[in-house]
């Protein structure tokens, strides 16, 4: 008999955590000892992927339904007598699955990806009496080490390799040399570092053109990035969502030099980013080793990563262009923004101006890199992720003699 295992996330093709559940989802959805179902149910128009993969899903979407129906009836304290995946907040809170609902499971293994500082000792007193917490990067481990739990395990995240993979580039006739630039506009992404740091690069190279996937769910968090004074204010539409164009172009890029990615659904940027020749994340934190960067490295991407945080875990012998001139970030506002912020590093904008350089006047070099980077992440496969997340729950059930 499949043993279901309960999520306290959502399913979305649209945004990090919910590509991670609807990876867990397919992954188990022919699972013979395990399946996905999720407290928080399952939308199809959450989900962008073909009538096959999105078929095979039903099963758990129904069982969502049924499960998050049940939840509704409920207030309080409630437990799932059936192993469950609590995700964790910044403060490793469990996430409410459900409106006015403690939920959990038997047992509860939490799954975090955190960037600040931890404040509430009963917070982490609570965590360490999980029996496992499954963490995001290998530096979020060693930060809950540090504050003396023991019961963590690094899973990394995967990415989905019939989508990104080494291809051949979509023909082009337009000449212009493309940077890419993703994640959803905030501080913690350095989206004003990329600003800044393509402005100087296309002061030089006219041919340059920034391609830009910012958009998500939660515009509120953009403003952020106002805090660090090196670009000008966001823009945003009179519908209140943001507008990169407008913003750009505020910050003295011209029309042909910006290109808007829109909310661009997870099946569809392979297509996407076999036009780009660089990609820049100069990212001022990454609790896991950003979603969007592996991705670009799987498709063969030449790509600038920052030196720091969840990043660390991709970055192998000149499988992309490393950001090593990383500082303390200590800009007042970004404690007010985010609270405490050790092990943030603030890129070097000359430094990215300098590897954008590279990557453009040795187009070999920056393909040899590409390849290495493919290489690195055709070992992440979502199917290893769900694995050792499987694993990692069956052993806990077993020891606990569930």
């Amino acid at each position: 008999m499949r043993r279901k295992i309960v999520s306290t996330w959502g399913v979305s093709s649209y945004f990090g955590w919910g590509v991670y559940g609807l990876n867990l989802a397919l992954a188990w959805a022919n699972d013979p000892d395990v399946e996905l179902v999720c407290a928080a149910g399952i939308r199809r128009q959450d989900i962008a992927l073909d009538a096959i993969r999105l078929g095979s899903l039903s099963r758990a979407i129904d069982q969502s339904a049924k499960l998050r129906a049940q939840l509704a009836q409920m207030t309080g304290a409630v437990t799932v007598h059936t192993p469950m995946l609590s995700g964790l907040n910044a403060d490793l809170r469990p996430w409410s699955a459900a409106k006015n609902l403690a939920l959990t499971g038997t047992p509860s293994v939490g799954v975090t990806f955190f960037e600040t500082a931890l404040h509430s000792p009963e917070a982490i007193e609570s965590a360490s009496r999980l029996p496992l917490i499954l963490t995001g990067s290998t530096w979020n481990e060693r930060v809950l080490r540090a504050y003396g739990l023991t019961n963590v395990r690094t899973v990394l995240q995967g990415v989905d390799p019939l989508l990104f993979h080494p291809a051949p580039p979509v023909p082009r006739a337009d000449g212009r040399f493309r940077v890419f630039s993703g994640g959803k506009l905030e501080l913690r992404k350095g989206q004003d570092l990329v600003v800044a740091a393509f402005r100087k690069f296309a002061d030089r190279r006219p041919d340059a053109v920034l391609v830009a996937a910012w958009h998500s769910p939660w515009p509120q968090f953009a403003r952020g990035v106002e805090k660090s004074n090196l670009t000008a204010p966001v823009v945003f539409g009179a519908d209140g969502r943001l507008d990169p164009a407008g913003w750009a172009a505020a910050n003295g890029l011209r029309p042909e030099q910006f290109i808007d990615a829109g909310q661009t659904p997870n099946a569809l940027m392979p297509q996407l980013l076999r036009q780009i020749d660089v990609a820049l994340f100069p990212n001022r934190c990454e609790g896991g080793t950003n979603l969007v960067a592996m991705e670009c490295m799987a498709c063969g991407v030449p790509t600038i990563l920052s030196a720091n945080t969840g990043h660390l875990d991709l970055i192998e012998e000149d499988n992309c262009f490393a950001l090593t001139r990383q500082e303390p970030v200590t800009f007042e506002p970004a404690a007010a923004a985010y609270g405490e912020t050790p092990g943030w590093g603030e890129s070097d904008v000359d430094e990215a101006v300098e590897l954008l350089e590279r990557a453009y006047r040795d187009r070999e070099d920056a393909r040899r890199r590409g390849a290495r980077g493919a290489a690195t992440l055709s070992r992440y496969p979502w199917s290893r992720t769900a694995s050792e997340v499987k694993a990692a729950v069956l052993e806990v059930c077993a020891a606990q003699g569930l």
